[in-house]
């Protein structure tokens, strides 16, 4: 959200320890000295972040709908349930801040063809993929925006590789066809 004087380009930006449950806010200042460019690369890094908190979650819940629905595993799916829910909550007190930056209509992206997948399992490997890697982004692009973010979606996607391993192990016989 802006705040500040009109015209201003100082956007507040608020950061939730979801461990401590305290919000704590953040000034993410461009100052007005800086040269276009430089306020198009906040543009662009807030975008970035909101794809990724939206990818993120996206892959989340096909393998958390995957785990519930499919193979019935109430244990393995509250584990995907509650990493989904934890990397939300980081972000959210800034959740203005980043759809006021989405920009879906233009998204060069949003042509791409997506690959098809011809079982469960293969299902399953692209949404842990998918997760990991925006993950990895949330925490490369928090630590100069959102820094005391970075750290938790780190811990995030350590708690995904580490389900992902758990799924594995469980169902490898399934896996095997993949």
């Amino acid at each position: 959200m802006k705040s500040g004087n009109k015209g201003s380009n100082n956007y507040e930006l608020r950061i939730t320890n979801y461990e401590s449950k305290a919000k704590t806010k953040k000034k993410l200042v461009i100052p007005e000295c800086l040269n276009r460019e430089s306020a198009v690369a906040v543009h662009s890094a807030l975008r970035i972040v909101d794809a990724n908190l939206n990818r993120c979650r996206e892959g989340l819940r096909v393998v958390e709908d995957s785990l519930r629905y499919v193979l019935n595993d109430g244990t393995l799916y509250k584990k995907i349930r509650a990493i989904r829910h934890n990397a939300d909550k980081v972000l959210r007190s800034s959740y203005a801040a980043l759809i006021q930056k989405r920009d879906t209509i233009t998204d060069s992206g949003r042509e791409m063809p997506e690959t098809s997948k011809k079982d469960l399992p293969s299902i399953m490997i692209a949404n842990f993929k998918r997760a990991q890697e925006s993950l990895r982004v949330l925490e490369e692009y928090s630590k100069t925006m959102f820094p005391e973010a970075s750290s938790e979606f780190k811990k995030q996607r350590y708690a995904v590789y580490n389900s992902e391993k758990a799924v594995y192990l469980k169902y490898k016989k399934m896996f095997k066809t993949a």
